[in-house]
């Protein structure tokens, strides 16, 4: 594989393919995962990030959705689950990246294949956490939602690149009104003193994991989505993913979501979600070779 420099914009983020005969560079070259989703071939993917640089939280769980997503969509797949930690460990050493975010593919075409690439992380800057963010609603639906697959990426992109001016995020409302998820996120709402979240007609996803484990300590969930029409009784509201763990909004179209500020109990969530990052982190093994 090439060396790449992390530093420059332009240079090729590095990728590679593991076969059943051997590891081999892929023919496309791109500067972002965005980029190489236009190359990278159809099929089932999860995306995550790293911690101290080789440190990685629930994988375990990103390559069970990953099975899971690829038996939905009919691909007959056994990740070799050693092969893949070896290989992401071998990319990030070799990249030099102090911290990175992955994309793990498993190709519609080649089931025995895994396409492995990598990015530079930047963690969030702290004013989006001081400040919060803004998120507009889309009428885009998602086929098989349960199911992370690549036509997703795709389908979404026109609803990402048509984002207002100082929006973050597009949110996915049911045909009955009901507020269920990021175009790449879950998203959460407090109100009447419970967590309100969507269990049905979403994405599972690795940070929601984190927040089923870390709420009922700090306030009832509540596994039903609010409405769309509803929003000024929310008094609070936020979104997870693996790569930005917990995300306050405190605005929803034109609404001002509670006081304008990232509520307290929300604060007290993410406090909560790093605390059990932190603890629960996997160290990727070096290769044997």
């Amino acid at each position: 594989m090439s060396s790449t420099n992390p530093t420059d914009p332009q240079t090729s983020i590095p990728s590679i393919i593991l076969t059943p005969q051997g590891v081999q560079n892929p023919t496309w070259h791109a500067t972002s995962l965005a980029e190489a989703a236009a190359f990278e071939p159809a099929g089932v993917y999860t995306v995550g990030r790293t911690f101290k640089r080789i440190g990685v939280l629930l994988f375990e769980d990103h390559l069970n959705r990953l099975e899971e997503s690829a038996a939905l969509q009919g691909i007959p797949v056994r990740l070799d689950r050693t092969a893949i930690r070896h290989a992401l460990r071998t990319l990030i050493d070799q990249s030099g990246y102090e911290l990175s975010r992955f994309r793990i593919t498993v190709p519609q075409a080649y089931p025995d294949q895994v396409v492995i690439t990598l990015e530079p992380f930047t963690p969030l800057s702290p004013a989006v956490i001081e400040n919060g963010v803004r998120v507009v609603t889309t009428t885009l639906t998602r086929h098989n939602p349960r199911a992370k697959a690549t036509q997703w990426m795709q389908a979404r992109k026109s609803a990402t690149e048509s984002l207002p001016a100082g929006a973050y995020e597009a949110l996915l409302v049911s045909p009955e009104g009901f507020l269920l998820e990021g175009t790449s996120s879950n998203f959460y709402a407090i109100t009447d003193g419970k967590l309100h979240t969507a269990a049905e007609g979403v994405l599972p996803g690795m940070a929601q994991k984190i927040v089923f484990q870390v709420a009922p300590a700090i306030l009832p969930l509540d596994l039903t989505p609010v409405r769309a029409d509803q929003l000024w009784a929310l008094d609070e509201a936020f979104l997870t993913s693996a790569s930005r763990g917990v995300v306050p909004i405190v605005m929803i179209n034109t609404q001002v979501i509670g006081t304008g500020q990232p509520g307290p109990t929300t604060l007290r969530l993410r406090a909560a979600y790093e605390d059990w990052a932190e603890s629960h982190l996997e160290t990727l093994p070096l290769s044997p070779g």
